[in-house]
């Protein structure tokens, strides 16, 4: 199985008609890395986490997996929760993970269902049908189908959605663990209070273009709007 220990953009971009949702991106993550990714609502963060996930092809520039270029094969060794949680309603919850399981190769699939049920806090809805559960629920079950075969790269779109403030602080924990693991996470959040202390690193998506967030003892959010404001200026420059 193929396997590397960094993420790199270098100048991708990626364009739908004449509207550019990436420009010129350079970015790398790293193994035991966990990479905040910020910005408004249409800014280009789920576009960039769908180039990574290899659901979408840049217009141009080049991603590398370590030490390998864009393949089909690496799909094997990337987790990932999008906004479609990519669960079919009428299974139940463990049929979702035990199909997932499967299609991944998973070794002792029966087991790893049962851990990610109790992971989950789902272990006594087992043989519900997805369809009856809340938008937390289903979170918390499509961030275990995206973790079931032990991903290298985990990209999270906005993971905290749903979820009430124990599953949050279960999320936080199991975040770290990844990284413990030498997981490379990118995750898009608005939710800045959730992951102060805990992201490495952020940067921030503007118009499809990259920006750095200074490091510093200031609170995440107000390093993030100091970020907004430098760049609203400059726009109007």
């Amino acid at each position: 199985m193929l396997d590397f220990t960094s993420l790199a953009f270098t100048d991708v971009s990626r364009n739908f008609g004449r509207r550019r949702a990436l420009n010129r991106v350079t970015l790398r993550c790293d193994a035991g890395e966990i990479v905040a990714l910020l910005g408004p609502n249409g800014a280009g963060k789920s576009t960039l986490l769908s180039i990574a996930a290899t659901l979408l092809e840049p217009s141009s520039g080049t991603l590398r997996y370590g030490d390998h270029d864009r393949h089909r094969d690496l799909r094997a060794r990337i987790g990932l929760l999008a906004h479609d949680l990519y669960l079919y309603p009428e299974l139940t919850a463990a049929e979702n993970l035990t199909f997932f399981a499967q299609l991944h190769g998973v070794a002792d699939a029966a087991s790893r269902v049962d851990r990610a049920l109790a992971s989950a806090r789902l272990a006594d809805r087992r043989d519900d049908p997805v369809s009856g559960f809340s938008r937390g629920m289903r979170q918390r079950l499509a961030l275990e189908r995206a973790l079931l075969h032990d991903p290298r790269l985990v990209l999270l779109d906005e993971p905290f959605t749903g979820l009430d403030d124990a599953s949050a602080a279960g999320l936080v924990e199991r975040l770290r663990e990844l990284r413990g693991r030498g997981a490379i996470v990118v995750l898009a959040t608005h939710d800045l209070e959730v992951i102060e202390g805990l992201i490495d690193r952020a940067v921030m998506l503007r118009d499809g273009r990259l920006v750095a967030i200074a490091d510093g003892p200031a609170p995440l959010r107000q390093r993030f709007r100091s970020a907004c404001d430098s760049e609203i200026r400059q726009a109007g420059h």
